[in-house]
């Protein structure tokens, strides 16, 4: 099975902790060595799969969605992407250099279209730019991949 992520970055502390008990929960039924997880491997949501598929005996492939994508995510997460890049099984590239919006939204396209669902940690709103979770979710429905939505009740965005 071949499940892709997509979600909102820059939840609070207690939004990350039951979205992570959210996806453990996702992860651990699937058989152990049966799942994998592509992901983009942003900080937040896209990082927090990944951890989990690997820690759950998963394999993960990693979308990255242009040559400079990885100096426009935060400094402080780079070790962790950077570690979660080694462990990687394949990387797909979209062949893009700028990390923009709409390289962002072509990485989450070609993610969309390596998986067989998507779990979108998303509030049900729409996105704040062009290439948000909503739009992801959108292409998903579009193409006829499932979508999970994760989301936790009473939960709030920053």
């Amino acid at each position: 099975m071949r499940i892709g992520i997509t979600g909102h970055r820059g939840l609070s502390e207690a939004v990350e902790k039951d979205v992570r008990q959210a996806l453990h929960e996702v992860i651990e039924a699937y058989p152990p060595g049966g799942l994998t997880g592509v992901s983009c491997i942003a900080d937040g949501p896209d990082a927090w799969f990944a951890e989990e598929v690997l820690r759950c005996g998963g394999r993960i492939e990693v979308v990255v969605p242009a040559a400079e994508y990885r100096e426009g995510l935060p400094a402080w997460h780079h070790e962790s992407y950077d570690g979660l890049l080694r462990r990687a099984s394949d990387i797909h590239h979209t062949g893009l250099t700028r990390s923009d919006a709409q390289a962002h939204m072509t990485g989450s396209e070609l993610l969309v279209g390596l998986v067989d669902e998507l779990i979108a940690v998303w509030d049900g709103q729409p996105a704040r730019g062009y290439g948000g979770t909503a739009d992801v979710v959108a292409y998903a429905n579009r193409t006829g991949v499932a979508v999970r939505i994760l989301w936790p009740e009473n939960a709030t965005r920053s």
